[in-house]
C-alpha cells in the first residue's frame, strides 16, 4: 500500500476521483467566527479536504470560510475537496434531490466533491441512493457513498444500485477496528473513511499507546491518526483550535513499524462512542 506522503497525498476512488487521505471534521461546530477561523486556518496551514454534513446545521459557514480561503491562498475550486451528507429525515428520492439543492446553496457550491447517505435509516436509503446516482450521472457530484453503513446495508445497497458507493464514512479507531467492515470494502473497492477517530478523546491516556507516543517524540493523537493511514483508511479529525490542526496533521514525518501496528490493532474491543447503526432510528 502507497503511504501518504503529506497533506496532499489522495487516495483514488474506483471512479478515478482523487480523495485526500486527511481532512479536517467539522461535527458539532456552529456557524460563526470559530467554524469560519478553524476551516480557513486548515486550508491555508495545507489540508485540501472539508467533511460537513446537513445535520451539522454549519455548511454556510464552511462555504463562507472555502470562498474566502480560496481568495486569500490563491487556490482554485478543484484543489479543495469538500463532502457533505444528506440527513435521515431527507432520505427519499424527491426529498433528497431538495436536500441536496439545499446544501449547495448553503455551501455556495456548483459541484460537490462527495455526498453521502449520513445513516442506514431501514426502507429509506435505497430511494435515497437513486436521487444522489442521479445527481452524479448528471455531473452535480464527483463522488458518492455511504456513511455508518453495516456490510449486509451495503450488500442490500448493492442488489439495486447501479453504482457502487465509492467511500463508506464509519466509526472506526483502535477500540473499534471492524476488520470484517474494512475487509468487504476492500473487497469491494470502497474507500474506508475514519469518523471519531481518537474517539472522542478516551484514548489519550491508554498505555500502549502512551508508549509508541513516546518511543516516536509524537502524541497519542498523531499516533492513532497515523496508524489510520497506514490501514488505509481516510481520516477527518475535528478540531477548532489552531495549534491541534496543525499537530493533528503533522504525522507524515514517521512511520508506525509492523509490530507497533499489530500492537494497536490488538487494543480493539468492538466498542462504539457513537450509534449503533442497526438500532439509530432519528
Amino acid at each position: 500500500m502507497t503511504i501518504a506522503q503529506n497533506l496532499q497525498s489522495t487516495t483514488t476512488l474506483h471512479n478515478g476521483v482523487h480523495m485526500p487521505w486527511f481532512g479536517l471534521g467539522v461535527f458539532k461546530v456552529e456557524e460563526g467566527a470559530e467554524l469560519i477561523t478553524a476551516v480557513k486556518h486548515a486550508i491555508k496551514y495545507g489540508y485540501r479536504s472539508i467533511d460537513t454534513a446537513a445535520v451539522y446545521g454549519n455548511e454556510a459557514g464552511v462555504g463562507q470560510a472555502i470562498a474566502e480561503a480560496l481568495q486569500e491562498n490563491n487556490l482554485k475550486r478543484e484543489d479543495l475537496f469538500i463532502t457533505s451528507k444528506v440527513w435521515n429525515a431527507d432520505l427519499g428520492y424527491e426529498e433528497t434531490l431538495a436536500a441536496f439543492d439545499t446544501t449547495m446553496n448553503k455551501l455556495g457550491l456548483e459541484v460537490l466533491d462527495l455526498y453521502l447517505v449520513h445513516w442506514p435509516k431501514a426502507g429509506k436509503y435505497k430511494a435515497a441512493w437513486k436521487a444522489i446516482e442521479e445527481l452524479y450521472q448528471a455531473g452535480r457530484i464527483r463522488a458518492i457513498g455511504v456513511s455508518n453503513f453495516q456490510i449486509h446495508h451495503l450488500q442490500d445497497l448493492m442488489q439495486d444500485a447501479t453504482i457502487v458507493p465509492m467511500v463508506n464514512q464509519v466509526e472506526y479507531h483502535p477500540r473499534l477496528t471492524q476488520t470484517k467492515l474494512k475487509a468487504f470494502c476492500e473487497e469491494h473497492n470502497i474507500q474506508l473513511e475514519a469518523w471519531s477517530p481518537l474517539m472522542q478523546g478516551q484514548l489519550l491516556d491508554n498505555p500502549v499507546l502512551t508508549e509508541i507516543a513516546s518511543a516516536k517524540g509524537k502524541s497519542i493523537a498523531q499516533i492513532i491518526l497515523r496508524w489510520d493511514l497506514q490501514n488505509g483508511v481516510v481520516t477527518i479529525p475535528k478540531s477548532t483550535k489552531a495549534h491541534r490542526i496543525e499537530e493533528n496533521a503533522s504525522i507524515f514525518d514517521f512511520e508506525l513499524s509492523s509490530e507497533e501496528m499489530e500492537r494497536i490493532n490488538a487494543l480493539n474491543e468492538d466498542q462504539r462512542v457513537g450509534p449503533d447503526p442497526d438500532n439509530f432510528n432519528f
